[in-house]
């Protein structure tokens, strides 16, 4: 539920279309409903403007389950992260709607559309191996209603890779930048837009990367200005960190 839903109901008690009593029974589970393994937040977009994200690894296929059918009656639309094939597809046994997008590990569940900014994203990774961390963050940006401009395998071993895709990154109003190893891409994407850059860290590298320890100090303490850091392999928290910057008005 939204705000422009609390609206409609109260416009409609208003007109007589809706009586005090339906409006309370529609809002008998607000702002929470409590399943006992998980409290459903259903007050979560009004505040935020963004409904609650499962995430969904270390949960059970029938806790996420419940979960998803929960939050179904409540006309929001649905992102799960980190989920499993199994996950989807048990979910779509009672959810024939839901959606999954395996390279990201995201099940969505569109119940409506999300009104877009003329603006867009940029998600920039290091590496071909950086693009399921990559995926995440552009999949949570474009269920989150953003156009995202994908530019992947474009770091700093190749620079002329990243050179030639900085009329695309320029245009976009958030850039998002993924890379394991050193974690150098971010530091010279900062230095080359004068646009809001969030690095994230991931665990691809061999053995003194330490699962990307190496790349999240190395961008934590990047000499450009205007770059933000994620917990490694968080493309969800940059995506949902640049969809709020990327709809600001």
């Amino acid at each position: 539920m939204n705000r422009n839903d609390i609206e409609k109901l109260l416009t409609e008690i208003r007109d007589g279309s809706k009586s005090v009593e339906e409006v309370l029974n529609i809002l008998q589970d607000f702002p929470y409903t409590d399943l006992g393994y998980a409290k459903i937040d259903n007050h979560r977009e009004i505040r935020t403007g963004y409904p609650e994200i499962v995430y969904c690894a270390g949960k059970t296929t029938e806790q996420v389950i419940g979960i998803f059918r929960l939050m179904a009656t409540k006309n929001n639309n649905i992102i799960g992260t980190r989920a499993g094939k199994e996950m989807y597809e048990a979910v779509r046994e009672i959810l024939p709607e839901a959606v999954w997008y395996p390279e990201a590990r995201i099940i969505s569940i569109p119940c409506h559309e999300m009104e877009k900014p003329d603006t867009a994203i940029a998600v920039i990774t290091a590496g071909t191996s950086d693009i399921p961390v990559a995926e995440e963050a552009a999949v949570t940006a474009e269920l989150l209603g953003n156009t995202v401009v994908r530019i992947y395998d474009a770091g700093v071993a190749g620079i002329h890779r990243l050179v030639d895709k900085l009329p695309e990154i320029r245009k976009c109003r958030v850039v998002i930048v993924i890379a394991g190893m050193e974690g150098a891409l971010a530091s010279v994407v900062g230095g080359l837009v004068n646009k809001p850059v969030i690095a994230v860290p991931t665990s691809v590298g061999y053995g003194a990367s330490f699962g990307g320890i190496s790349a999240l100090l190395a961008m934590l303490t990047s000499c450009s200005a205007g770059v933000t850091v994620v917990n490694i392999d968080n493309g969800f928290g940059a995506a949902f960190s640049a969809s709020m910057i990327n709809q600001m008005k």
